[in-house]
């Protein structure tokens, strides 16, 4: 009789190793709190597509959002969620990162004015208030957008108006924000029934770039867990746009606070700015925004793509 159960109790103790190495933990993360330019990472989540490819993912929301690309950079984290524009300067100050994917692929960042005030065109900037929230980048942004206009940044007033970005302009404080996100702001202002009108950096001069990427260790990029990692963010983002109001009870179900009429805005606004496939990578995309930043004196050496960013195979 023991000899029968033998191979058994083998066989069990295969498929429990089986099991336990499915379960890989793996941890994300994130750039902000959760909210719906991550949904392709809870649609993963809340579909057990993680699950599907041997993860257990846990996505932690920073206390500062700066910290998690420097963790995972020393060692203390698996993957973070960051910005192309950032993470070349990330990279030129030494942090061994790369991007491995991409969830939003295309930029957010706009500039915005009030849809019934004076500011027509770009030209009308002359003179007037800007609110912005994080210098250096953002200023960069608006020197290149102003720049056709035949206006510079000494021809108007920054103001740091923190993260108040739409709140400064409706209460009448600038004239301008720059670094409003297209997909939130103007949701919110419509809300408030103070629409406002967006001024797109791409279309104005600056190179068109990946908004939201997920970066790992560049020490670590054979680590056996990012290939079904991406594989799964790719089967998520399928779904989403395939499925975009049970993607939107999914989503909701994963956070119920986000249930309110700005996220299902929101929500709606980035599904056509999802990266279809996360992998998937532009070159020439990096190497133009290095030249940028470069010419912006923002980093100091416009490196080649590969410094910046990898397929994962």
């Amino acid at each position: 009789m023991k000899r029968f159960l033998i191979p058994f109790v083998l066989a069990g103790l295969i498929q429990g190793a089986g099991t336990a190495a499915a379960a890989e933990k793996l941890t994300v993360l994130l750039d902000w709190f959760v909210n719906p330019d991550h949904a392709t990472l809870i649609i993963a989540e809340e579909m057990g597509y993680f699950k599907d490819h041997g993860l257990e993912v846990e996505m932690i929301a920073p206390a500062d959002p700066n910290d998690p690309p420097k963790l995972v950079a020393a060692g203390k984290a698996d993957l973070a969620i960051t910005y192309q524009p950032q993470l070349h300067m990330q990279v030129d100050a030494g942090l061994p990162l790369k991007r491995i994917a991409t969830l939003v692929a295309t930029p957010l960042n706009s500039l915005v004015v009030l849809e019934d005030g004076p500011i027509k065109s770009l030209s009308d900037l002359k003179g007037r208030k800007i609110g912005y929230s994080i210098g250096g980048f953002e200023t960069a942004l608006l020197s290149k957008m102003l720049e056709p206009h035949g206006i510079t940044t000494d021809d108007v007033t920054l103001i740091n108006v923190n993260f108040s970005l739409s709140p400064s302009l409706l209460a009448g404080q600038v004239d301008a924000v720059i670094g409003a996100f297209r997909n939130f702001e103007l949701n919110q202002m419509d809300i408030e029934e103070r629409p406002g009108r967006a001024f797109y950096p791409e279309e104005e001069g600056v190179p068109a770039y990946d908004e939201l990427i997920l970066v790992a260790n560049s020490d670590k990029l054979e680590d056996a867990r990012l290939k079904p990692f991406v594989d799964a963010l790719e089967q998520a983002v399928q779904y989403l746009v395939n499925h975009p109001e049970e993607s939107w009870k999914l989503f909701i179900e994963h956070n119920k606070a986000l249930d309110d009429e700005l996220n299902r805005r929101s929500f709606a606004a980035t599904l056509p700015r999802f990266a279809l496939r996360p992998a998937a990578l532009d070159r020439g995309r990096y190497d133009r925004f290095a030249a940028f930043l470069m010419e912006q004196g923002l980093i100091r050496e416009a490196k080649p793509a590969s410094d910046y960013a990898v397929i994962i195979d």
